[in-house]
């Protein structure tokens, strides 16, 4: 290639990524809080859960049921049936659908305190729900809703969706939540979660996880995928 071509075809890339470093520029993501607002927002793990209204299990849930110190009582993975209702060794079929987890615990304590154990001591936790789904949209790999199962966070909602594009704006993640009948949205910066320099934000059921483009990235990777038809600028 003559030193013509190249400068030519060098100078059409400089002048895509410079394109594509005006359109970041103007970007609104400043119009959504970040750091301390956007955790005050979503949640910080850190400081604790935000108060939520407690979860009714709905069938199809998958629950684990723990009776402490009977192992042969407790139960890993329990599917809710379309009923309703579990089925707990010792006592059978049990109603859990429009419970919530302490709700059943409490349930459960007085059943078998009432014929086999003394005080025993129940707990409940929901590994998966079915009604409650996260919506990770923009650049992932696999867009699309995934059932919240147990503690979320925004990682594990990024690896639900088999983790980011190459030409993600892991600076520049959107979680929308619905704040008293309004959309509310924060700001967080991946790169900064995964290297320990701030925390993962929890998620809840119904949140919104978008994911930003990165228009430096992605107008260089347009860049090299027309590079072959550049090559006309070989004859100068």
């Amino acid at each position: 290639m003559s030193k013509r071509g190249l400068g030519m075809r060098l100078s059409v890339g400089a002048l895509m990524l410079c394109c594509a470093a005006v359109l970041a520029g103007c970007a609104t993501s400043d119009v959504l809080p970040r750091g301390e607002p956007a955790y005050a927002l979503i949640g910080d793990p850190e400081k604790g859960p935000l108060p939520v209204t407690d979860y009714r299990i709905s069938p199809s849930d998958t629950i684990s049921i723990t009776v402490f110190q009977e192992p042969d009582l407790s139960l890993k993975e329990a599917v809710v049936e379309a009923s309703g209702h579990i089925s707990m060794p010792l006592i059978g079929s049990v109603q859990a659908a429009g419970l919530t987890t302490a709700q059943l615990a409490s349930d459960l304590e007085q059943r078998l305190g009432a014929r086999y154990l003394e005080k025993p001591q129940v707990s409940v936790i929901v590994n998966v729900a079915v009604s409650q789904q996260v919506t990770v949209e923009g650049n992932v790999m696999q867009p699309g809703s995934y059932p919240v199962g147990g503690r979320m966070t925004l990682l594990r909602a990024l690896a639900l969706a088999h983790g980011p594009t190459r030409v993600a704006a892991l600076d520049e993640v959107v979680v929308f939540r619905m704040v008293g009948g309004k959309r509310m949205g924060g700001l967080f910066d991946v790169n900064a979660i995964r290297k320990g320099q701030a925390s993962d934000p929890q998620i809840e059921g119904n949140d919104m996880v978008v994911v930003g483009f990165n228009a430096v990235k992605g107008a260089y990777r347009d860049f090299l995928q027309t590079a072959p038809f550049l090559n006309v600028f070989r004859n100068f």
